[in-house]
C-alpha cells in the first residue's frame, strides 16, 4: 500500500524533462528578412505605387516624360535619389545545426544497463512519509522506501529531506513492479561511510549530531548513518556521572577511533569543550587580581593541598602550608569537601591560581590592629606627673 501511495507522487514533469527528442533537424533554413529573386520589385511596380499614393485631386504635370524601359528607375521616381536601393537584405546569421553528438552524454546515461548492487546518484523530485522519488537521469526514476533512507533513529523524512537534495543509493532491484528502480540509501551509507569517518578522524573534522540514546557509561550518536559511542569520560571537560540529561541534546564531536572490521565508532566531545573552556577560563582569570579575597568551595583534597572552586569555572590550589598557622600533615585535618572558605589570591601564573587561608587571617588581624586605639604605656615611675599628663593626651 505504501508503494502505491508513493507512486502517486506526480513526477510527470521530471520524466518529460529527461526525454530526448529524436525529431529530424531541417537542413535548409530561410533566413528572416531575406527576399527571393522573384520578389524583387520592378520599376513599374514602384511607379504604380507612386500613382496610387497620389492625391486624386492633384493634376499630373503635362510635361512629365515617360519612364525609360531600362533597368534603373528615373531619379525622381517616388521621391527617391538616383541609384538608391528601395529594399535591403537583412545580414545573414550563422546557421546552428544540432547533431546527435550534442546529446551523447544524455543518451549514454539513459541507455546504460543497470544491475543490482550498482550505485546511482539522483536528485529528489518528490517525497512523502512513505519514501522518496529520485531523478536518476535515466529512462526510469528511482524509489527509496522510508525504511531504506537511514539507520539513524532520529531521522525524519518530512524534515530531513528537501526537493533538490542529491545523494547516492544502492540498487536493490531494477524494477519495483511499478517501473521504478528500487534503491537503498541506508545500504550506500554503510558501504561508503567508513571511508568518510576515517577521513574525518585524520582531518580532525568537527561533526554535529544529536544524542539518540543514553547508557550508564556514555551516550549514542549516529554519524553518516553509523552508530557511534561517546564514553562518559569524553562527554565533557570532566567525567560525566549522569548521562540522562544528554538525551536529545545536540553536540559537536570529533572522531576518536574508527574500526570498520569490528564496526566500532568512538566519538569525543571533550577536546572541543576543553578548548572552549580554556578560552573562557583565560578571560575569567584576566579579571582576577592578586591580593583580593574571595569565597570558594573545597572541591578536592590531596596530600599537598586542596583545590578550591572560586567561581566562573576557576579552581585554585590552596597549598597545605597555606591552610593554617599550625603545622598539619593533611588538608583533611582542617578541611572537608564542600566546605565554604575565605581565601586570598596570592599568585596568578600561566592560568594557574594560588590561594591562601593564612593570608586572609593575617589580613584580618592587621585590620583589627589598625582599628584598635593604642594606649600609651610609660616605663617611668608610676607617680611621675609628666607620664600621667602624656597618657591623658594620648587618649
Amino acid at each position: 500500500m505504501e508503494d502505491k501511495e508513493l507512486m502517486n507522487i506526480d513526477i510527470t514533469e521530471a520524466a518529460q524533462a529527461d526525454s530526448v527528442s529524436a525529431e529530424a533537424i531541417p537542413t535548409e533554413t530561410v533566413l528572416a528578412g531575406s527576399v527571393t529573386e522573384d520578389a524583387t520589385p520592378t520599376c513599374a511596380d514602384q511607379t504604380d505605387k507612386c500613382q496610387n499614393d497620389t492625391d486624386p485631386g492633384d493634376t499630373a504635370p503635362t510635361d512629365t516624360a515617360p519612364a525609360d524601359s531600362g533597368d534603373e528607375c528615373p531619379a525622381d521616381t517616388c521621391g527617391t535619389d538616383a541609384g538608391e536601393k528601395v529594399f535591403e537584405e537583412a545580414p545573414a546569421e550563422p546557421e546552428v545545426i544540432e547533431t546527435m553528438e550534442d546529446y551523447k552524454d544524455v543518451l549514454e546515461s539513459s541507455l546504460r544497463k543497470v544491475y543490482e548492487g550498482d550505485t546511482m546518484e539522483g536528485e529528489v523530485i518528490a517525497f512523502n512519509e512513505h519514501g522518496v522519488i529520485l531523478d536518476l537521469s535515466y529512462y526510469a526514476t528511482g524509489r527509496i522506501p522510508v525504511e531504506e533512507m537511514s539507520a539513524d533513529p532520529s531521522f525524519n523524512i518530512m524534515t530531513d529531506v528537501h526537493i533538490g537534495d542529491r545523494f547516492s543509493a544502492i540498487v536493490k532491484s531494477v524494477d519495483d513492479g511499478h517501473g521504478n528502480i528500487l534503491l537503498s540509501k541506508k545500504t550506500a551509507e554503510s558501504e561508503y561511510s567508513w571511508d568518510k569517518l576515517k577521513k574525518y578522524m585524520e582531518e580532525e573534522t568537527v561533526i554535529s549530531g544529536t544524542v539518540t540514546e543514553v547508557k550508564p557509561k556514555g551516550v549514542i550518536m549516529y554519524v553518516e548513518g553509523i552508530r557511534g559511542f561517546i564514553p562518559a569520560s569524553k562527554l565533557g571537560v570532566k567525567y560525566v556521572e549522569d548521562t540522562a540529561p544528554y538525551l536529545g541534546k545536540k553536540l559537536q564531536v570529533k572522531v576518536a577511533d574508527v574500526n570498520e572490521e569490528a564496526e566500532k565508532l568512538i566519538l569525543s566531545a571533550k577536546e572541543i569543550l576543553t578548548e572552549e573552556f580554556v578560552q573562557q577560563q583565560s578571560e575569567n582569570i584576566s579579571r582576577l587580581s592578586v591580593g583580593s579575597i574571595v569565597e570558594g568551595t573545597v572541591e578536592k583534597l590531596q596530600n599537598y593541598g586542596a583545590f578550591v572552586d572560586i567561581g566562573d569555572g576557576i579552581s585554585g590550589l590552596l597549598h597545605v602550608s597555606e591552610i593554617s598557622d599550625k603545622r598539619i600533615n593533611h588538608p583533611k585535618a582542617v578541611l572537608r569537601v564542600g566546605q565554604k572558605v575565605q581565601v586570598m589570591i596570592t599568585r596568578i601564573d600561566n592560568g594557574k591560581v594560588s590561594l591562601s587561608m593564612k593570608a586572609v587571617q593575617a589580613a584580618e588581624e592587621q585590620k583589627l590592629e589598625e582599628e584598635t586605639p593604642h594606649e600609651y604605656h610609660s616605663e617611668a615611675a608610676p607617680n611621675n606627673p609628666f607620664a600621667d599628663l602624656l597618657k591623658n593626651f594620648m587618649k
